[in-house]
């Protein structure tokens, strides 16, 4: 199950599941890596239920964006 979509006006999105994140500082730390991959649009870390959705121009390689979540300190699950 995937909640990939890609169109020509929006790009992709894509939600992950993160775990770890508890706060807000939490949510913060994971948009700014995120944010920093070539392409990433927009992000939104949500803590209360470990869902990252990314909009990016084209779609990302999981394993890229595996690696953010990791540098930011939490655990890329799979996608949602």
């Amino acid at each position: 199950m995937s909640s990939q979509t890609t169109d020509s006006t929006t790009g992709s999105t894509t939600v992950y599941r993160v775990t770890g994140m508890t706060c807000g500082h939490c949510e913060s730390a994971v948009t700014e890596e995120i944010s920093a991959l070539p392409g990433v649009t927009s992000v939104k870390a949500v803590a209360a239920d470990g869902r990252v959705t990314v909009t990016s121009s084209a779609p990302l390689d999981d394993e890229t964006v595996r690696a953010a979540v990791d540098e930011a300190g939490y655990e890329l699950v799979g996608r949602d």
